[in-house]
C-alpha cells in the first residue's frame, strides 16, 4: 500500500509556496536521552507549520472551474493558515471557519492572508459541521486538512526531504498526530524505500485519536478532546490516514501535558525558538521513548510541526515545564501551627531548592502548607524525600499529578485570618539559590509567627516573596535589627490596599 503514494509524493507541488525546512542537531536533547536527536524544523514554514504543503498541493490542482468558485476549509488554525496561503498565491476566495477556541495569533494569520474567517463551536468537529453548510451555500471547492490523497501526499514531502537531508542511518521518525495526514504521508514515503525505520506517532494523553483507533481495529470517535494542544484537537482519525497508518505505524505514543510543556522548553533551550503544544509532541514522544527503550548510538527524528502558540500561554508552559521534567515536586504537608515549626520543616527538606511556598495561618492547631521543592533525581528523589518526611512525622501529600492544585489550588491558598494579631506584612527579594528561605528563617529565630508565607520561583536573580509576621507592640525596634541583618532587599506592606481587602 504504502507505494502507491510514493509517485504521488514525488510529483507533489509544494515548494512554490513551502520551504524545505532544516534538519538541524539539537545537542542538548541529544545529550540527554542518550542518542543523535534531529529535529525537522517545519516551525520555520512561512505559516509556521507543515500545513502549507498538503494545502498548497490539493488547491494546486483545482481545475479552471473550480478556481472560479474558491475554496473553504474548517481548521483549528494551520490549515487554515496554509488554504490562506495558497489560495491568496493563486488568487482564489478562501473561507475559512475556525473554532472559538483557537489562539487569537492563528485567526489573525489567516485573515492577514485575505480569507474571510468565521468562528464557530468549541471544537474542529463543530467547526467542519458548520463549514459544510456555508460550502454547501457557497458552492466553494473543500479543502479537508488531512483526509484526502493530495493532502497527504503533500505532507508526505517532509519525509521525503529528511531522507535527502540526512544520508546516515535513521532509526526512527517522531511525528505529531492529529486527523493523521503528516504521519501517513511520512510513513507511506518511508516504509516505501526505508521500511526498518520507525514510524512513531505521538498524540496528548486527552486526544489518543490514532491510538484508540488502532486499539479498537478501527476508526472511534472520541467523546471529548484536550484543547491544550490545539493543533491535533481532533476527534477522529481520518479514513485515508487510517488506512495508512494500521500497515505503516509502528507505535504510538501518549503523553501529558507537563510533558509537552517540558519539550517545548527543550525545543527553546536548544534552538530559542518556541513550538506551538502540538509541534513539540515529537520531543516529548522520543522522550518518553528513550526512557524505556536503549537508544544509544540510534538517530531519531523529531518533526516540529508548528509554531503558532499564544503568547499569554507561555506562563502555563513555563509553570508546567519543571514539573513535565521532574524537576520539581508539589507537596503538601501538615505541620504543628508553633513558632519554629517553619524552620524545623524547612531543616528536614535539607539544602534543596524551594521553588514555591503557599501558607496562610487558619488556626492553632495544625498547618498545611503547599510547597514545591527542586528534584534531584526525579520521581526516586521525590519518593525519598516523602518517606524521610513520613519519618519525622509530617503528613504529607503529594500533589505534582494533582491537575485541580496545579492549576487553581495552589493560587488560592490564603484568605481571611481572624485570631491573627498585629500582622505586619513585608514583600521581599530573596537571592534565588538554595538556602536563601534557611537563612531567613535562622536568623528570625523563634521571636515571631509567620502567619503568612507566598513564595514562587520566577526564574530570575531574585524570589519574590511575600511574608507575614505577628509582631507585637514594642517589637519594632527588634524587627527592624533583624530587617537590617538580614540585608534582603523588602518594601512593607501592612497598609497596602489589596492586603487589607483580601487577607488581613
Amino acid at each position: 500500500m504504502p507505494r502507491e503514494y510514493l509517485r504521488r509524493i514525488l510529483k507533489a507541488n509544494v515548494y512554490d509556496v513551502a520551504l524545505e525546512t532544516p534538519l538541524t542537531l539539537a545537542p542538548n536533547l541529544s545529550r540527554r536521552v542518550g542518542a543523535q536527536v534531529l529535529l525537522k524544523r517545519e516551525d520555520l514554514q512561512p505559516v509556521f507549520s507543515f500545513k502549507i504543503r498538503g494545502a498548497y498541493n490539493r488547491i494546486s490542482k483545482l481545475n479552471s472551474d473550480e478556481r472560479a468558485r474558491g475554496v473553504i476549509a474548517a481548521s483549528a488554525g494551520n490549515h487554515a493558515q496554509g488554504v490562506a496561503l495558497s489560495a491568496s498565491r493563486l488568487g482564489l476566495r478562501a473561507i475559512i471557519v475556525m473554532p472559538k477556541t483557537t489562539p487569537g495569533i492563528k485567526v489573525t494569520a489567516v485573515r492577514q492572508h485575505g480569507a474571510e474567517v468565521v468562528l464557530h463551536g468549541s471544537s474542529f468537529d463543530e467547526a467542519r459541521e458548520h463549514m459544510q453548510g456555508i460550502a454547501a451555500q457557497s458552492g466553494c471547492i473543500y479543502v479537508p486538512p488531512f483526509d484526502d490523497p493530495d493532502v497527504i501526499a503533500g505532507q508526505g514531502t517532509v519525509a521525503m526531504e529528511i531522507f535527502r537531508q540526512q544520508s546516515q542511518r535513521l532509526d526512527a521518525l517522531f511525528v505529531p498526530v492529529g486527523g493523521g495526514g503528516l504521519i501517513a504521508g511520512m510513513a507511506a514515503y518511508t516504509k516505501s524505500l526505508w521500511p526498518e525505520v520507525k514510524i512513531i506517532g505521538v498524540e496528548p494523553e486527552d486526544t489518543p485519536t490514532l491510538h484508540a483507533a488502532l486499539t479498537a481495529d478501527e476508526r472511534v470517535v472520541l467523546d471529548q478532546v484536550g484543547i491544550f494542544a490545539d493543533g491535533v484537537a481532533v476527534r477522529q482519525i481520518g479514513a485515508e490516514p487510517f488506512r495508512i497508518a494500521r500497515e505503516t505505524v509502528d507505535e504510538v505514543l501518549l503523553v501529558s501535558t507537563d510533558e509537552i510543556c517540558a519539550a517545548i522548553k527543550d525545543m527553546y533551550e536548544d534552538t530559542r525558538a518556541i513550538a506551538e503544544p502540538s509541534g513539540a509532541l515529537s520531543i516529548a514522544g522520543i522522550k518518553r521513548y528513550a526512557a524505556s527503550h536503549s537508544v544509544s548510538d540510534q538517530t531519531l527524528v523529531a518533526v516540529i510541526s508548528g509554531a503558532n502558540v499564544n503568547f499569554d500561554r507561555l506562563r502555563h508552559i513555563a509553570e508546567r515545564a519543571d514539573i513535565g521534567e521532574q524537576r520539581e515536586g508539589l507537596l503538601s504537608v501538615t505541620i504543628p501551627e508553633r513558632k519554629g515549626s517553619f524552620r524545623e520543616f524547612c531543616h528536614a527538606i535539607g539544602n534543596r531548592q524551594v521553588t514555591e511556598f503557599n501558607y496562610r495561618y487558619g488556626d492553632d492547631s495544625d498547618a498545611h502548607v503547599f510547597v514545591g521543592l527542586e528534584l534531584r533525581d526525579g520521581v526516586a528523589d521525590k519518593d525519598a524525600l516523602i518517606t524521610h518526611l513520613d519519618r519525622l512525622g509530617y503528613g504529607v501529600v503529594d500533589m505534582t499529578d494533582n491537575e485541580l492544585a496545579k492549576l487553581h489550588v495552589r493560587h488560592m491558598v490564603g484568605g481571611h485570618a481572624s485570631q491573627v494579631a498585629d500582622e505586619r506584612l513585608y514583600r521581599f527579594e530573596f537571592p534565588e539559590r538554595p538556602g536563601a528561605l534557611l537563612r531567613f528563617l535562622t536568623r528570625m529565630g523563634a521571636r515571631w509567627n509567620i502567619s503568612l508565607f507566598h513564595y514562587r520561583n520566577h526564574g530570575s536573580a531574585y524570589g519574590r516573596v511575600l511574608v507575614g509576621m505577628e509582631v507585637p507592640l514594642g517589637q519594632e525596634t527588634e524587627l527592624q535589627k533583624f530587617l537590617d541583618e538580614l540585608a534582603y532587599q523588602y518594601t512593607e506592606e501592612t497598609d497596602n490596599a489589596a492586603y487589607q481587602l483580601f487577607l488581613n
